[in-house]
């Protein structure tokens, strides 16, 4: 996919950017798994997906499974496209491109 690139702000915070880097990948993931791979507790987690899924750039779905509720997160197409973009203009500043 090619992107004009452009700084994302509110995918550029460090748990914020490693979680659209998970979810680029898969076309979802589990709470704990990104909690997992984050290091980080569940109300840090939720905060930043509340942050991403306020930006309309991922959802949210909960789904029973073996007597729990469990939580999928997944990007939508304008947080994939967005996530492209901000990696492009990273690209584009290491680069030295101004």
């Amino acid at each position: 996919m090619s992107v004009e690139p452009r700084f994302d702000e509110v995918i550029h915070a460090p748990n914020r950017l490693r979680i659209c880097s998970m979810l680029s990948r898969a076309a979802e993931v589990e709470f704990a798994a990104i909690r997992e791979g984050l290091g980080v507790s569940d109300s840090v987690l939720s905060k930043q997906l509340k942050a991403l899924e306020d930006a309309g750039y991922l959802t949210v779905r909960k789904s029973p499974l073996e007597g729990r509720t469990r939580t999928w997160a997944a990007l939508t197409d304008a947080g994939r496209t967005a996530f492209a973009a901000h990696v492009a203009e990273l690209k584009r500043l290491a680069e030295g491109v101004l």
